[in-house]
């Protein structure tokens, strides 16, 4: 198996298709608005939105690097406010929600459409090349993911079927 189907297998299982873990389009999918928000009163951790925006932040800016859109790529101070969400509402948690699902398939579409020379070129305002930076951002959000389920199973959210 070539380095690009690999890849290929990596990214849409963090989206689509169930592998070792729930994809993240299912596990969003019955998470509502006041489920989106909800931090455990007693630890500090993100809410699910708030690691959906995280998420989106990373692969958006990395989108944007490599088409060189440079102007329309996100900003961040550091790597605590990727975490910061937009106006609490229910249109704008589905909105992320879909950003998300936009940009990471734009990726996807990206790399199933690149031949060598373009896995392995080197991306303006990143260290890495695509091939190696979607390796790693496959490997955040399948680490994410699995905080988005343990939030959603403690609030009784969860209705996976995985044995996650």
């Amino acid at each position: 198996m070539d380095v690009k189907t690999l890849l290929l297998q990596q990214w849409v299982s963090c989206l689509d298709e169930e592998d070792w873990f729930p994809p993240l389009e299912r596990v969003l999918e019955n998470i509502m608005f006041e489920q989106a928000i909800w931090k455990p009163a007693e630890r500090e951790m993100n809410s699910i939105w708030e690691l959906v925006c995280h998420l989106l932040f990373y692969e958006k800016r990395f989108l944007m690097r490599f088409l060189g859109d440079t102007e329309n790529e996100p900003q961040a101070e550091n790597n605590k406010s990727t975490f910061r969400l937009p106006t609490e509402t229910p249109q704008n948690w589905k909105e992320t929600k879909q950003e998300y699902f936009y940009v990471h398939r734009e990726l996807g579409k990206i790399l199933a459409k690149s031949d060598h020379d373009d896995l392995y070129r080197e991306v303006p305002g990143e260290d890495n090349s695509l091939v190696l930076e979607l390796k790693s951002l496959a490997m955040h959000g399948a680490y994410h993911i699995g905080q988005i389920v343990l939030l959603s199973k403690l609030q009784g959210a969860w209705q996976g079927t995985h044995g996650v």
